[in-house]
């Protein structure tokens, strides 16, 4: 298996701390992300990669409807634990399983450059219905933030590498244009370890070897426990969530 498909496939195992370590996704975003819709009425979603459940509890929240799916067992059945009245299936972006021209939108969270987007475009647009909404919308920490760009790079690991700029989404004919939203977020943290263990459910913690991680991990301890913005008591990090979408149009 390739480092890619490791990395993809290596959040099952952290399950529990993902679901309780990685922060959420504003309210705006997901409203923004369903304008072209041009309603407030409950809609049906599809949360496409679902993972714990991070996005499909706000769209939940939000009064919709949602089926979500996600190909990891161990992901999923956390999903199930801490989400109501949602619809989970296993499935893949590649092949998903619902039927043609069912949902209002699909919502991608921080998971769509995992995707194999040759496949994962159709079958997107076979499930939505014409003006159909995708939503892909990733939320990290802000880079131009001392601290966080500093904790940035002592989290560097062996298997670092950034994900593909997200305006790479293949254009596809069943799509409109893309457009680009961004909007501020936050993560409260009680502790600099509360800060690490969210560090730790990134896949380029997770794949590489114990050794490695500690020592990572000391080296972000000592540094959270010395800056004055982390050093005492609760704190936010500042976030941003980058959201695309793009329209299924009529064929």
């Amino acid at each position: 298996m390739d480092l890619h498909a490791r990395r993809a496939d290596s959040f099952g195992a952290q399950a529990g701390a993902y679901a309780e370590h990685r922060p959420d996704y504003p309210v705006a975003a997901i409203r923004w992300a369903l304008e072209p819709l041009g309603t407030s009425e409950r809609l049906d979603v599809l949360d496409l990669a679902a993972g714990t459940g991070k996005l499909t509890s706000g769209l939940v929240a939000e009064g919709h409807r949602v089926t979500a799916v996600e190909p990891n067992e161990q992901m999923l059945s956390e999903l199930v634990r801490r989400v109501h009245d949602v619809r989970a299936l296993p499935g893949h972006a590649e092949h998903i399983p619902v039927p043609d021209s069912t949902v209002d939108a699909v919502f991608v969270g921080t998971a769509f450059h995992w995707f194999d987007q040759e496949k994962a475009l159709p079958e997107i647009a076979r499930v939505l219905r014409p003006g159909g909404v995708l939503a892909a919308l990733w939320v990290e920490t802000v880079p131009d933030v001392e601290w966080v760009s500093e904790l940035e790079q002592l989290s560097a690991s062996s298997v670092e590498s950034r994900r593909g700029d997200p305006t790479e989404i293949m254009a596809h004919p069943s799509f409109g244009p893309v457009e680009r939203n961004v909007f501020p977020h936050t993560q409260r943290r009680d502790s600099p370890e509360a800060l690490i263990a969210t560090t730790n459910t990134y896949s380029r913690m997770i794949v590489i070897d114990e050794e490695e991680r500690a020592a990572i991990n000391e080296k972000m301890l000592a540094f959270l426990r010395q800056r004055p913005e982390t050093s005492n008591g609760p704190f936010d990090v500042p976030l941003r969530s980058e959201v695309y979408r793009m329209v299924r149009v009529s064929e």
